[in-house]
């Protein structure tokens, strides 16, 4: 049976691994629609290999240049926020969710709508809208799947348990680029030098995200989100080898873990196939060569990301939508050399403070544009913040 699928960015590395594993079994998916950003070649391009239905580019001002791409060529093409919901619009069997941040949020919850299988590896519509994502799914007997390496575990571990018989869900971290360096040399750490990581191949943000442990700390949240546990039962620890994506922990003391090579393709076509396990092309683990895996607890001064998670799960309520919108006007600024590498956790720090003095943090969100509002409000409030303490030190 053929499966209809979009991709929704499917420009970066996860739309382009999702496309891999489609490549490699052209006749079992029609693609419908596509969306990408700035990389209008590489979009048309793969428009035109998998005969997409719809090309869409999420700045409209590229819009032209992916018109011209695709010219002659019988694909519809569209640019801007209301083309990707229309593109969301078109009933597919399976929609993968790979938009970098908050833009990715509602897209996601306009695919649910059809009832579909919404692959998730947007962590932010968890992080930001949790509840609200998962009664969404509910009312349109959609499911969604995990697409994050250390959710997906989690996900393949406790297939066929009772999560009710579940102690403790631990996540690993391989330490990001900079795990190696003094404390103390931290704040001279480049964008090039925070975005090279040792293990895995992805994009800037969530590679300088890895290094400063945000991306950990919205896996954190998204942990608690996606399978409705409490806090304290969730672990994080330094993994270097990036073997061990997840572990769960059972109340008989029994560890469960997820053990894999750093390819995203794993999750990827974990999701893609359920409920099946089909071959992938990744790599095979020899445990006698690879010989010893480390693992260690996370320096919080090191890392005061993962402090912030916590706190912003005791908050409940906004305080996720907020979390994740000050983390991104932080990587923002880091990226443009306004602030440096570890301003940005006091940034975010700052920000929650700020907002939590505007609005009742705990206060669930009621509905999506909810979400879409305090997102809007906290990036305004975080510029600010950010612009101020540059005139302080100037």
């Amino acid at each position: 049976m053929t499966r209809s699928v979009s991709i929704f960015g499917a420009t970066g590395s996860i739309g382009q691994n999702t496309l891999d594993l489609i490549r490699r079994n052209r006749d079992g998916y029609r693609v419908v629609a596509l969306t990408g950003g700035r990389n209008v070649d590489r979009l048309a391009a793969d428009a035109r290999e998998f005969g997409a239905e719809l090309a869409v580019t999420c700045f409209e001002a590229c819009l032209p240049a992916l018109r011209a791409a695709l010219s002659g060529s019988g694909i519809a093409v569209a640019g801007g926020a209301a083309a990707l919901m229309e593109a969301a619009d078109r009933p597919v069997d399976w929609t993968m969710s790979a938009i970098v941040g908050a833009a990715g949020l509602a897209p996601g919850f306009r695919a649910l709508r059809h009832g579909c299988t919404l692959a998730l590896a947007n962590k932010e519509s968890l992080v930001t809208a949790g509840p609200l994502l998962m009664a969404e799914a509910r009312a349109h007997g959609a499911r969604i799947l995990p697409v994050d390496s250390e959710h997906s575990a989690v996900f393949q571990a406790l297939a066929g348990e009772d999560m009710a018989a579940g102690e403790r869900i631990i996540i690993t971290a391989s330490g990001g680029a900079l795990r190696e360096w003094p404390l103390d040399r931290l704040a001279e750490a480049t964008v090039a030098e925070a975005g090279a990581h040792p293990n895995w191949e992805m994009g800037q943000r969530i590679t300088i995200d890895s290094a400063s442990m945000f991306n950990k700390a919205l896996e954190l949240i998204e942990t608690k989100e996606f399978f409705g546990v409490e806090p304290e039962q969730i672990e994080a620890v330094i993994h270097p080898q990036s073997i061990v994506h997840a572990l769960v922990g059972f109340r008989d003391g029994a560890l469960m873990a997820h053990l894999g090579a750093p390819d995203m393709r794993h999750a990827i076509g974990y999701a893609l196939h359920w409920p099946d396990r089909r071959a992938l092309p990744v790599a095979r683990i020899d445990l006698a060569r690879l010989a010893t895996l480390e693992f260690r607890a996370p320096d919080l001064a090191r890392f005061p990301a993962l402090r912030l998670a916590r706190e912003v799960m005791a908050t409940g309520g906004g305080a996720g939508a907020v979390f994740n919108a000050a983390k991104e006007v932080a990587l923002d600024q880091f990226i443009a050399g306004a602030i440096k590498f570890t301003d940005m956790s006091p940034l975010v720090e700052a920000t929650l403070d700020a907002m939590s003095r505007e609005i009742r943090l705990a206060d669930a969100m009621d509905s999506l544009e909810t979400v879409l509002e305090t997102d809007h409000l906290t990036r305004i409030r975080a510029r600010d913040l950010a612009r101020s303490r540059q005139e302080q030190t100037t």
